[in-house]
């Protein structure tokens, strides 16, 4: 389903009503494997009518004690001492403090169920989203997608508890009045109060209705804003790098003068929707009283009943204005929530097939048939690529950027399926086997690795979590990293900072080798893994990939031909075909592509160690550095 640039849910979501979306919460709320959950619900309502029976009660008390006084003032004598004022004041407190007691321990014991239901959701959308496919994730800002998240999670907290603890105490406060209204006193009593709720709820639905789209603007521009916060602040070298400081100030101000803008329509609404609400809800209240005075003054109402009508219409205007305050609350929390549901009806293309078995890994050959792709039908990535790589040996694929090689290694762990073809390990369809024991078998090394926020321990342990401190320490002693944690500040608690950016290249690299070498997959991926290092450092780095490949089937996925030569195959891909294939040696014979490849790599390190700035300059005479690097390419290749 198609998203807006923030994130959210299209029209579509933004239409949801409140029964489809209780209906889809209702077993977050009413959980049927916890009936402890259930027990807490029924003693919270039940809290909930004692609290409204003690809150309708407490209006008769100020009567009563008003009539008290009133008699007193005229020399009268109480019948009883249970009669006087003092004792019907004091039963008066002690009514309100029994309705108080009884609300707060309903919201306290229905706290478990609707923090149960937030987290549950919370965490169902959170697996699902790792669970959704790839082509998910690089459609939408991680920044506005956390915001659906962070909004669902305080909607599920708001309906539930406003519906469960607030709209059905309110509605039941609201008939009991009504009944008082009725029998206390007469039909005009009631009509008069019926009719003041129901214009009080018409105008707060229309001006709600109103305002719901001007807090959806509120919180587009919002999303937007954090957003590009987040992008920003992500990107931080590179804003660096172009001195873009103030570029991304202003873009980040016209972010927030639309959250601006608009935050200030929203409160302007809110101003009108109050004095909209106070405006009929004193009208209700003065007609009353009015009638109130009437009745006095015939005879047949005291008082103490016109205290009692303006007590109990006071005592009325907090959970009536409480009602525009849920109606408002509950059409937002509606938005918010059904977002998050549109997230989990988001279909995962790479879903495992009923009862699929784990894979079983004997010997990890890999093998490709006739495997086509493309990410739009309009543009193939992939055309009838078959190759396989026999357990233990190392295959290497190069060619241009856009030839496919990329996609291969998001094609073996089920990233994406092939439209046509099959991969195989041990002669096992990928896409017919368990996900979890698929990823289980493979390894992976690409060319920018992110860290977790978090310890370098953390990160190597992330490996495989229930390794042993030893093996994650000959982890990192293999991929050559052991020295420099020992000798850094905190050592293996040393934090690596966001993305892992407290990090050179090559300690996030080695990081990454040991995360993967503790894993010990079978099945080796190596995504161009020393590409953006430096020649020094990608020696080091390529020793212990090395290291990291023996013994595993391997695919190495190449920029510079001098880290392949070792390969037991080289697959040259050109507009997702395979143009040439062989050893190193077998494809400078042919001197096709890859040797031209090759020659022209050749001449850029030549270039590079020159010492001349001219690029049309004669050649220089080889350097000692030159002679170094082409006999270890040589060795190299020697060895293969």
């Amino acid at each position: 389903m198609m998203r807006n640039r923030d994130g959210q849910a299209p029209m579509k979501g933004r239409n949801a009503r409140l029964a489809p979306v209780l209906a889809e919460l209702w077993p977050y709320i009413w959980p049927s494997a916890r009936p402890d959950l259930r027990r807490r619900i029924f003693f919270a309502l039940g809290l909930m009518v004692l609290a409204k029976l003690a809150t309708i009660c407490v209006p008769f008390a100020y009567k009563w004690a008003t009539d008290a006084l009133v008699a007193m003032k005229k020399g009268g004598a109480p019948a009883s001492l249970l009669a006087g004022p003092i004792a019907l004041t004091l039963l008066y407190g002690a009514l309100r403090i029994v309705m108080a007691g009884f609300n707060q321990g309903r919201d306290a014991v229905f706290a478990d169920v609707a923090m149960n239901a937030v987290r549950r959701l919370a965490v169902d959308v959170f697996v699902h989203l790792h669970a959704l496919p790839m082509r998910f994730h690089l459609e939408r800002k991680t920044g506005a997608l956390t915001r659906v998240l962070e909004r669902g999670r305080n909607a599920i907290e708001t309906l539930s508890r406003m519906v469960t603890l607030n709209g059905l105490p309110t509605a039941l406060e609201f008939l009991l009045v009504f009944a008082v209204m009725l029998f206390h006193f007469d039909w005009r009593y009631a009509t008069i109060t019926a009719a003041t709720i129901a214009a009080y709820l018409a105008f707060t639905g229309l001006a709600t209705q109103w305002r719901i789209g001007i807090r959806r603007s509120m919180n587009e521009s919002d999303s937007d804003a954090n957003s590009k916060a987040i992008d920003s602040l992500l990107n931080y070298e590179t804003v660096k790098y172009f001195s873009a400081e103030a570029r991304e100030s202003a873009r980040y101000d016209r972010s927030m003068a639309r959250y601006e803008h608009n935050s200030v329509k929203s409160y302007v609404s809110l101003a009108v929707l109050n004095f909209g609400q106070a405006l009929i809800f004193t009208l209700g209240m003065v007609a009353l009283m009015a009638l109130s005075v009437g009745g006095i003054m015939a005879g047949h109402d005291s008082i103490g009943d016109f205290v009692m009508l303006n007590a109990m219409m006071i005592q009325l205007y907090q959970p009536l204005n409480y009602m525009g305050t849920l109606y408002r609350e509950t059409k937002q929390a509606i938005l918010d929530i059904d977002m998050m549901f549109e997230i989990l009806k988001q279909p995962n293309e790479i879903a495992e097939a009923p009862n699929a078995p784990p894979l079983k890994v004997t010997e990890a050959a890999l093998r490709f048939e006739d495997v086509h792709f493309a990410y739009d039908p309009a543009r193939p990535i992939l055309r009838g690529i078959s190759f396989e790589v026999p357990a233990g040996r190392t295959l290497a694929l190069v060619g241009a950027s856009g030839a496919g090689k990329s996609t291969i290694s998001r094609l073996i762990f089920r990233f994406f399926d092939p439209q046509q073809g099959r991969i195989l390990i041990d002669g096992q369809d990928i896409g017919k086997v368990s996900l979890a024991s698929l990823r289980g078998a493979l390894g992976m090394v690409p060319q920018d690795n992110v860290l977790f926020n978090d310890t370098i321990r953390y990160n190597i342990f992330y490996g495989r979590p229930e390794a042993s401190e030893g093996e994650m320490r000959e982890a990192a002693r293999v991929a050559q990293i052991d020295r420099f944690i020992e000798s850094a500040p905190g050592g293996y608690e040393a934090q690596v900072g966001e993305r892992g950016l407290k990090l050179s290249g090559g300690e996030k690299q080695r990081v990454a080798i040991a995360r993967t070498l503790l894993k010990a997959p079978p099945i080796l991926v190596l995504d161009e893994a020393t590409s953006a290092l430096d020649t020094v450092t990608e020696r080091d780095i390529q020793a212990a990939l090395d290291e990291a490949a023996r013994g595993r089937t391997t695919i190495v996925i190449a920029h510079r031909l001098s880290t392949i030569v070792h390969a037991d195959e080289i697959l040259v891909l050109d507009q997702g075909k395979v143009i040439e294939r062989g050893t190193h040696e077998s494809l400078l014979a042919l001197d096709g592509a890859y040797a031209a490849l090759w020659r022209r790599q050749l001449r850029e390190r030549q270039v590079a160690a020159s010492p001349s700035d001219d690029a049309f300059a004669e050649p220089s005479p080889e350097t000692e550095a030159m002679r170094q690097e082409r006999a270890e390419v040589l060795a190299r290749a020697t060895e293969a």
